[in-house]
């Protein structure tokens, strides 16, 4: 299996160095500076090379914990965001066409056949499915261990495709009902905290709801036990299909050298578990917006993110990265564009 190296020093001390010879005052470009050199030390160029072609896959699955009380809709409305993403219709849509981004959605694990689409539609969607839904997490394992080593892989096979397409900066999107409990869980497994400080309100859920989702949430960890401690059977015991595949499409272009703007809650849970089975993979990730989730903030700082946008955003679909492209495209074009300092002239 591939491993992780890290983003290249050598492209990363000339970006800092080109940046302090900007014909800008010392730290005038503030975070804008920081992240140039972040996408210089990946793309292991200086100037950083305009950053043109930009892919999402939204990574779509129904949960089983959803039927129990822990969001404010119901899971039928997976499969129908899913047909709002082909038709193009969807607040991720809007973004993305404004921005230049490209957009995949994938059926790993909704609870629906898609039947009513055409053979070519439902085929190219379906290609990576694992199963329908994935388990209860508070009763029963996500996922047996073949499927999940069959979402890693398909996760894996999905960013590949996009990198040998072009792409230069790969996003990760969700659409799942009640995907928010599973990916607290893969957070708390990971960091070893309780129910209590990384459940959050999902679509909105009251405060009774709330209550009944840290609940679900303490057991399924409880029932996981020691596995928690491996990230792998962590995905088995409280994951999903969706969250494994979009774990394996992270922790592949890590593997191969390509950067990745996260999303919310659910992409900062696969990314912490990719680091988590292979350290050093979140050096390739720059998180694109703090959601208002509790757990992808605390994600975000066990592996050293701080968020380009804060907007107050809990859409998922990977509307905040998107959202955030042209930060980065900003960062690439100051880096490049700008005179230096010595090449002014009275």
């Amino acid at each position: 299996m591939p491993y992780v190296s890290a983003p290249s020093d050598i492209a990363r001390d000339h970006a800092a160095k080109r940046l302090a010879a900007l014909a800008t005052p010392p730290g005038a470009l503030g975070r804008l500076g920081e992240l140039g050199i972040w996408l210089a030390s990946c793309q292991g160029h200086v100037p950083p090379k305009p950053v043109n072609d930009v892919r999402l896959v939204i990574f779509a699955g129904d949960h089983g914990v959803a039927s129990h009380g822990v969001s404010a809709f119901p899971p039928a409305i997976t499969g129908a965001m899913v047909r709002t993403f082909l038709a193009g219709k969807a607040a991720v849509n809007a973004l993305a066409a404004t921005h230049g981004v490209a957009v995949r959605v994938l059926d790993l694990g909704v609870d629906d056949d898609f039947a009513d689409l055409d053979e070519a539609t439902r085929a190219a969607l379906t290609v990576h499915k694992v199963r329908r839904s994935s388990g209860a997490i508070h009763l029963e394992d996500a996922l047996t261990p073949e499927q999940t080593r069959q979402a890693l892989d398909a996760g894996a096979a999905i960013a590949r495709e996009e990198i040998r397409a072009g792409a230069q900066l790969l996003l990760g999107g969700d659409m799942g009902i009640g995907n928010t409990t599973p990916a607290a869980s893969l957070v708390a497994a990971g960091l070893g905290l309780p129910a209590a400080e990384v459940v959050g309100r999902g679509t909105g859920i009251d405060d009774v709801a709330l209550a009944h989702k840290t609940e679900v949430i303490d057991i399924a960890l409880q029932r996981a036990g020691t596995r928690a401690g491996d990230p792998v059977e962590t995905l088995t015991a409280l994951g999903s299909a969706d969250l494994a595949a979009t774990t394996g499409y992270l922790l592949a272009a890590a593997q191969d050298g390509v950067p990745v703007l996260l999303d919310g809650l659910m992409s900062v849970a696969c990314a912490l578990t990719a680091d988590r089975i292979e350290p050093g993979a979140a050096a390739w990730y720059a998180a694109g917006h703090r959601s208002t989730e509790p757990a992808q903030s605390l994600a975000l700082a066990k592996m050293g993110r701080e968020p380009l946008l804060d907007l107050g955003m809990r859409l998922g679909e990977g509307a905040g990265a998107v959202a955030a492209v042209p930060v980065v495209r900003s960062a690439s074009a100051v880096l490049r564009e700008v005179a230096l300092l010595s090449e002014l002239r009275a």
